[in-house]
């Protein structure tokens, strides 16, 4: 059983569906893939930062999905130094993103930015979970497109406390897309998703 299997059993309110197919997503999803490919083999090679591994070209196509440099950069690096997450995950969060760009700001970027500050603090607990508050706040600014430049949706230590309650990164953000301001509803979520993984099938 799937986490989305979970929610729609336990659950009246279903995640969205997949409510469109960013056209064609074959055509950007191997672009993304190439661009991806392209900056691991740089960055093996010993560039650093966004600016040497991408180009304006690079910058445009990933704007248009709602997404930018140093989002991507993040998981070229985490990839390179500590063999995850892997390319796969880095699409299906883009995708996510790209689908809540087109269908909640209508490919209008949002003018704001978090902060550090503005988050909670990674001890901040919710329902006995620690972790999940700050992580609740980068998945509404990751949909929003608000990530400030030195965080990371997906870093590792959100992989961790997702692996550990059994859900994927992009799945979370559908599910905090869903649930909208609702804390309660992302922590029953993660509640039942935790508890089947503890459970085991």
């Amino acid at each position: 059983m799937t986490t989305k299997t979970i929610a729609t059993s336990k659950r009246k309110k279903v995640l969205p569906a997949r409510p469109i197919d960013l056209a064609p997503w074959p055509e950007w999803g191997a672009r993304l893939e190439r661009v991806f490919g392209q900056a691991v083999e740089k960055y093996l090679a010993g560039s650093r930062g966004a600016e040497a591994l991408f180009t304006f070209e690079h910058a445009t196509f990933l704007a248009s999905l709602g997404s930018s440099l140093q989002e991507l950069y993040d998981f070229v690096e985490d990839w390179c130094e500590l063999g995850e997450p892997s390319f796969g995950m880095a699409l299906r969060i883009a995708e996510v993103r790209a689908e809540y760009f087109f269908l909640e700001q209508y490919l209008e970027r949002s003018s704001e930015v978090s902060t550090p500050d503005s988050m909670p603090s990674g001890g901040a607990t919710l329902g006995g979970f620690v972790w999940l508050p700050r992580i609740i706040a980068k998945a509404r600014a990751k949909l929003r497109g608000e990530m400030p430049a030195d965080m990371m949706f997906g870093c590792q230590n959100d992989r961790a406390f997702l692996k550990k309650v059994g859900i994927d990164p992009a799945q979370f953000l559908r599910v905090v897309w869903s649930a909208g301001q609702n804390d309660e509803e992302i922590l029953e979520y993660v509640k039942i998703s935790a508890e089947y993984k503890e459970e085991g099938p």
